[in-house]
């Protein structure tokens, strides 16, 4: 009989080298998700010790390293799969196919579908009020954001500024852990921001015990995240970029990382 009364829980799993997944149980119906699936034997591991039964599989975008354990675990548990309509090509098959302003229902929990293309065209993130989070993959990152494989620097920014619109204590359930090497990269941009010496603090502290550094809080991100803040004047003034559109800084930034 599944637990009733208490909110959703949402579970970090380790993957591979630096992946996560995510875990979202619904004790009101028992269901539980996972968003991507980059290893299946950590994921399965997670749900066993808990006593978990796996209902749905959620995809975020098509690069191996958040889809190839899909097919394994989808035979192993029965699990049902969301992924973009767009992207349905290069996932593995759907049984729901979905686009922004569509619906993932997990028992009683709903995550509402929002196109991020940017590091890939057709790459979705979730947002589900109910757990207090979004599950943005490589779209929204813990003080970063994901490369520009396939969009524009202005795609990336205008997924950026949907994700940003979000309540400020959203938990961003980002999906790699890279935000050491993102914070020492964020040092560069702001030097002098208060939030982000001290933020930069507590990942050291994460990484040297071994705790991942996400999820990471919206507002968190909002006042350290050199990506979502390239409207600020000040990172506009010192990048050479002064009065330009955001955009336009926000591509001198992401030329700046990729070359960090």
């Amino acid at each position: 009989m599944p637990d009733t009364g208490q909110s959703p829980e949402i579970v970090t799993v380790a993957c591979l080298t630096d992946n996560y997944a995510y875990l979202v149980h619904d004790p009101a119906s028992g269901a539980t998700a996972v968003f991507d699936v980059p290893e299946v034997a950590p994921i399965m591991a997670a749900l066993t010790a808990r006593g978990w039964q796996l209902s749905d599989i959620v995809i975020t975008h098509h690069h191996d390293d958040h889809i190839q354990g899909v097919a394994e675990l989808r035979d192993a548990t029965g699990a049902k799969v969301w992924g973009a309509a767009a992207d349905a090509h290069r996932l593995p098959p759907l049984d729901h196919a979905l686009a922004e302003g569509d619906r993932v229902t997990i028992g009683t929990l709903i995550a509402h579908v929002i196109d991020v293309p940017g590091h890939t065209i057709g790459h979705v993130a979730y947002h589900m009020p109910a757990a207090g989070a979004v599950f943005t993959a490589d779209s929204l990152m813990a003080l970063g954001c994901g490369r520009l494989f396939e969009g524009s620097a202005a795609q990336m920014w205008d997924s950026l500024q949907k994700l940003a619109a979000l309540p400020p204590d959203t938990l961003v359930c980002s999906g790699h852990e890279y935000t050491a090497s993102n914070a020492r990269f964020a040092m560069t941009i702001e030097p002098d921001n208060r939030a982000l010496i001290s933020r930069c603090e507590e990942i050291a502290a994460a990484r040297a015990a071994g705790r991942p550094t996400v999820p990471a809080i919206l507002a968190t991100e909002l006042a350290t995240n050199p990506f979502l803040r390239a409207a600020q004047p000040g990172i506009a003034r010192s990048l050479g970029c002064d009065g330009q559109d955001p955009a336009v800084v926000f591509a001198r930034i992401r030329s700046l990382k990729d070359s960090f």
